[in-house]
């Protein structure tokens, strides 16, 4: 058992690192940390001003002001007492202050809010909303580089890693909600990708957040999972790596590390190795991504999640539900739940007039088209004139995000869904 986890952590983990937040963490592998310590800060002050940058490399600094934009950073506290970095675009590129509601876009799985600002400003959706008006904000999951500080505990304790994207639709999404909400007096529209989408479908199958929401625009839906085509992908869910990293002590997963950047520079130099090739193992084949964009995103990603994180979405592909974490055995999810298994995440019960803009790929091996049939199925009775659904024949999963055409065949369409609320 124990080869068997070694050769496959080493085959994704090649994959991975060349994989962005949106590949949803199927994928199984680790290094040991080699950042320095985080610190633990007490609850930053409710006043409406931005905090200072947290780092001199901060999203602001290195991908947003470099493009001409004016960038603030702010900070929010989740009631679990992570405290997670905000970034705002309350401008166009022209000046021109935001005369549209705000827009709140949320990141996937090992990526953080550089998703959104990757290609050029006519290319990249957070640049394009300013531009036309919109007051951004995007937001940094925990664990991420903005989002490493707590009221108590460091990233070195364990119990900092102690949560999946239940805890993200629970406390992560509910704070940048309020946060926005409450600077801006406004109502917020929502653009998530990939898991930024599991974690908006959960939240709104409980009825939170609709209050303060005009709409959500959801990029390659992630809520059911086992119809997943990408055979490593599932291999890695059906050997159980999460649990056995888990196990091993290991609670935060980090895809990348001076090990993993050396053995991926062998590689990638060797005569006919392509490694952007890779990306289509785990995302389908990509149509219209800008390959020189590849260093970019290796510049700044992956980004580091919780190994219970990847376990949850595991258990998705091996259960075919989607549901709060299974503990394992009943005595420990009766502790939690009150119930011997896990609670449902019911779809049916996203209330039928929330304004919803799916898009999804014919090509996607993570958001699977069958899979989103089953979701379709489940909001079927949603108001029709509230529901817009869109297939993109030709996209995979990163064309959502990184697509140089994305502008025109996804981002125009998501901006006249909002305009209609």
């Amino acid at each position: 058992m124990a080869d068997t986890i070694s050769s496959t952590a080493i085959l994704l983990l090649v994959a991975l690192v060349f994989i962005p937040a949106q590949t949803a963490a199927r994928t199984i592998l680790y290094t040991v940390d080699q950042n320095p310590n985080s610190i633990s800060s007490p609850s930053p002050s409710p006043s409406p001003s931005p905090s200072p940058s947290p780092s001199p490399n901060s999203i602001c600094e290195s991908m947003v002001e470099l493009q001409g934009y004016v960038c603030q950073q702010h900070q929010v506290t989740t009631k679990d007492g992570y405290i997670l970095g905000l970034q705002r675009i309350p401008v166009g590129r022209s000046g021109k202050t935001a005369d549209k509601p705000p827009v709140l876009l949320q990141h996937g799985i090992f990526s953080d809010a550089v998703t959104w600002l990757f290609n050029s400003p006519e290319e990249s959706l957070a640049f394009i909303l300013a531009d036309n008006g919109y007051d951004v904000w995007l937001a940094n999951t925990r664990g991420t580089i903005s989002s490493r500080r707590h009221q108590s505990l460091s990233p070195n304790d364990p119990d900092y890693w102690n949560w999946s994207w239940d805890e993200l639709a629970a406390y992560d999404l509910p704070a940048f909600f309020q946060y926005v909400h409450d600077q801006t007096g406004q109502k917020l529209h929502y653009v998530g990708h990939s898991l930024g989408t599991l974690m908006a479908f959960a939240a709104f199958s409980q009825d939170q957040l609709v209050n303060n929401l005009r709409s959500a625009a959801l990029l390659s839906p992630i809520a059911y999972l086992n119809r997943i085509p990408s055979l490593l992908t599932k291999a890695a869910a059906e050997l159980f790596l999460g649990e056995e990293i888990y196990w091993l002590g290991l609670h935060e997963f980090i895809p990348k590390g001076q090990q993993v950047a050396k053995l991926l520079e062998n590689i990638c130099n060797k005569p006919g190795i392509n490694c952007n090739n890779l990306l289509t193992v785990f995302t389908g084949s990509n149509c219209c991504v800008n390959n020189s964009k590849i260093n970019v995103f290796l510049d700044h990603e992956p980004q580091s999640t919780a190994t219970k994180n990847l376990i949850h979405l595991a258990q998705m592909i091996r259960g075919g539900t989607i549901a709060k974490f299974d503990y394992g055995n009943k005595e420990e999810n009766i502790k939690q739940y009150g119930q011997p298994t896990p609670p449902i995440y019911n779809m049916s019960s996203i209330p039928n007039e929330t304004p919803l803009f799916l898009s999804y790929g014919g090509k996607d091996q993570l958001s699977d088209v069958k899979d989103v049939q089953v979701l379709l199925e489940k909001l079927k009775d949603h108001d029709q004139d509230k529901l817009v659904v869109q297939l993109v024949e030709n996209y995979a999963h990163l064309d959502f995000v990184f697509g140089v055409n994305a502008n025109k065949v996804v981002y125009d369409p998501l901006m006249a869904f909002f305009r209609l609320h």
